[in-house]
């Protein structure tokens, strides 16, 4: 039989299957809320139908890809200037004509992988146009990427481009990582934060197991967060959501810390709050 990709219209997730799929296993985790109104499975052409790409430059050298109207959890694609070849990491929602025609007049992408299985988006679909021979998600988190093909399972760190490393931390998804850009001073840190903006201002910082449910990290697992940040030298973050700056080191070890003094919590820390 031919399987065919479909999207979760709640969350974006894409699964291959024989037909509309019987549930979203990533709506059915404890992380995600079920849709209200029960299951909506999109084909890839009535997402393509539906979406616009839009992009933007936060930095030089990155670009973040999104869709209009959103779609899922609206996550955003970046694409990584690097030595090498560029780097995409985590994905879009979907990447209609116009998103892909700019990836292509960047130079493409010849490495790809992702924080977890929230921001995966539509990584089938670049490495299906652009055939990455690297594709780097967490060994622990392979259960969820069966819509395409890993070829490098990350165990702790791998060094993903000159200056681009990956990091486990854990925490939110067993196999959750980050990736650091040494030289431009970024934590693409998947949902290891999350951060409240006033517009465009980082204004609060949270850390979360499950962002819906609102249940908070076990201190073991923001001991182990701690342990991989505080190597890492950063002055802005990237989420799969949004960029924001500034956000530094210890902006993010002053939370870790505040979490460490008491009963977990999922509230948020104001930026500034123990300097």
């Amino acid at each position: 039989m031919t399987l065919t990709m479909y999207a979760c219209a709640h969350c974006g997730h894409w699964q291959r299957w024989f037909g509309p799929p019987a549930a979203c296993p990533v709506c059915c985790d404890v992380r995600n809320a079920l849709p209200e109104e029960g299951w909506d499975f999109r084909e890839e052409k009535a997402v393509g139908d539906l979406l616009a790409g839009v992009w933007d430059r936060p930095v030089p050298g990155v670009t973040g890809f999104r869709t209009l109207p959103s779609f899922g959890l609206a996550s955003t694609g970046w694409l990584i200037e690097a030595e090498g070849g560029n780097v995409g990491w985590e994905a879009a929602p979907y990447y209609p004509r116009d998103a892909v025609d700019e990836i292509r007049r960047l130079g493409g992408i010849t490495r790809l992988g992702a924080s977890h299985v929230h921001g995966y988006g539509a990584l089938w679909q670049l490495q299906q146009l652009f055939g990455p021979p690297v594709v780097a998600i967490g060994v622990q988190d392979l259960t969820w990427t069966k819509a395409f093909q890993v070829s490098w399972p990350v165990d702790e760190s791998l060094a993903l481009a000159p200056g681009l490393t990956v990091h486990r931390t854990g925490g939110h998804f067993p196999g959750h990582c980050v990736l650091h850009d040494e030289h431009r001073g970024i934590l693409f840190c998947g949902d290891t934060l999350k951060v409240d903006l006033d517009g465009t201002v980082p204004r609060a910082l949270s850390c979360h197991k499950a962002y819906h449910a609102r249940v908070p990290l076990s201190h073991d697992e923001v001991r182990h967060y701690r342990s991989v940040i505080a190597g890492l030298d950063f002055e802005a973050v990237a989420t799969p959501f949004e960029f924001a700056a500034p956000v530094t080191t210890a902006d993010v070890l002053r939370l870790f810390d505040q979490q460490l003094t008491g009963r977990p919590s999922t509230a948020a820390l104001p930026m500034g709050a123990g300097r």
